[in-house]
């Protein structure tokens, strides 16, 4: 018998840390090698963590809902496994007890740990002007987590709502109001009133799209794109095109073509923010934003310029369905560096996407709406498009994008019955 450690894999390029949505198992469960023991879910992707051992579960050490780093423990699983130290060695657990204790002792007073703050950790303290030094760390070697500052936060809280009458009888003024910072302790739930809790692929939403507006000066472009000559060849086409290929033409399928043909003649737009740098991207794969009930997915279609428009609506249907099953991998996700959303399929006219960081810009594609135009003075009902661009002013400036999205408009216009090559 021996005991391993079972830790938090890296799911994506980019990826350093990741949190436990929830255990699929319990302690003392029996798994096999590969059997999905965990949800874990990152900026990136929401993906299943398999076991690396067959056994019994023994310990888990990470909590639902608790973001970790990269290659940090998260259980401990006995294997039926011979220790490789050879017989008659305890297990990991189990060897050199006072040793393991002492260090556990030494650890907890360890200050190199404490100062090692995890992402989360850092955001927090940053968003509610925490002072780390002040927090007595609970983990590994009185290392900080989130809990740690999240209750550092409701004590403060606490202690600010006590000692409001005393400070204010004293200096005789009115009580402050309190900043939106405050508004989880303001709101309160009336009769009738549905709780919903912020946690798992929302929570991470939620993080990502606060972490982007905080972070990137947003600045928004748009403009409208007479389609009508697509439309009609793609309804000419679908029906033919379907019962032949086995999955839909989809006017989204002509859009991606079009964005990526625009990105290689103007790869500024296919950049990324890296603090010191920006670093413009050689190849151009798309990320296409797939919504699954309350969940949102950003699958990337790999080497988009280089692909036809039959290979293009094939890659969305595939995306799309893997990511309405939960059968999204993290190579599905990785490596997008623009993205484009089909807020159209929702009825959308006019819209400004959040941009997906560390990218330079997404692009809302919106409905489709037919009607009146004026060409040569006389009006005639036509399908226009709004395409609405927003753009990271660190990297990108109106002339440019500019330039980009009158390229697009052109090719979108210019497809139609003799121009448009589905193979």
């Amino acid at each position: 018998m021996s005991v391993e450690k079972i830790t938090m894999p890296q799911l994506g390029e980019s990826v350093t840390e990741g949190t436990v949505s929830s255990w699929l198992i319990s302690v003392g469960d029996q798994v096999n090698k590969y059997d999905p023991i965990a949800e874990v879910m990152t900026d990136k992707v929401n993906a299943e963590v398999p076991s690396s051992y067959t056994g019994t579960i023994t310990e888990l050490v990470v909590e639902e809902g608790e973001t970790v780093e990269v290659g940090t423990l998260i259980c401990y699983i006995e294997t039926e496994e011979a220790s490789l130290e050879g017989p008659g060695v305890t297990n990991e657990k189990e060897s050199n007890t006072e040793d393991d204790k002492a260090e556990k002792e030494a650890g907890s007073k360890d200050s190199s740990m404490k100062k090692r703050y995890s992402p989360a950790v850092l955001r927090l303290s940053q968003e509610h002007n925490i002072d780390l030094d002040s927090i007595e760390g609970t983990g590994k070697g009185g290392r900080i987590t989130r809990k740690d500052v999240e209750k550092s936060i409701e004590n403060r809280g606490v202690s600010q709502e006590q000692a409001k009458p005393s400070q204010e009888k004293k200096i005789g003024t009115a009580p402050a109001k309190e900043t939106p910072s405050a508004s989880k302790e303001s709101i309160r739930s009336s009769a009738g009133d549905i709780e919903i809790p912020v946690k798992g692929v929302r929570k991470v939403i939620a993080e990502n799209m606060v972490r982007s507006k905080h972070e990137i000066p947003h600045a928004w472009m748009q403009v409208e794109a007479d389609v009508t000559d697509l439309v009609k060849y793609r309804n000419r086409v679908k029906e033919s095109f379907k019962n032949q290929e086995g999955f839909s033409l989809t006017p989204f399928a002509f859009f991606v073509k079009a964005v990526a043909q625009g990105l290689k003649e103007y790869p500024e737009l296919n950049s990324m923010w890296a603090g010191d740098k920006i670093i413009q991207k050689k190849d151009i794969h798309l990320s296409i934003a797939v919504a699954k009930d309350k969940e949102l997915f950003v699958p990337v279609i790999k080497h988009a310029d280089e692909k036809t428009i039959k290979a293009i609506a094939r890659d969305i249907t595939t995306l799309a369905t893997k990511a309405r099953q939960g059968k999204l991998s993290p190579e599905d996700m990785q490596g997008g560096t623009f993205t484009v959303n089909n807020t159209g399929s929702f009825g959308s006219i006019s819209s400004m996407g959040v941009i997906n960081s560390p990218q330079a810009a997404i692009l809302q594609v919106e409905s489709i709406v037919k009607r009146p135009v004026i060409i040569d003075d006389m009006f005639a009902a036509r399908d226009m498009v709004n395409l609405s661009l927003s753009l990271d002013h660190r990297i990108l400036d109106g002339l440019v994008c500019g330039r980009f999205l009158a390229r697009v408009k052109e090719i979108l216009e210019g497809m139609n019955e003799s121009s448009i090559t589905l193979y």
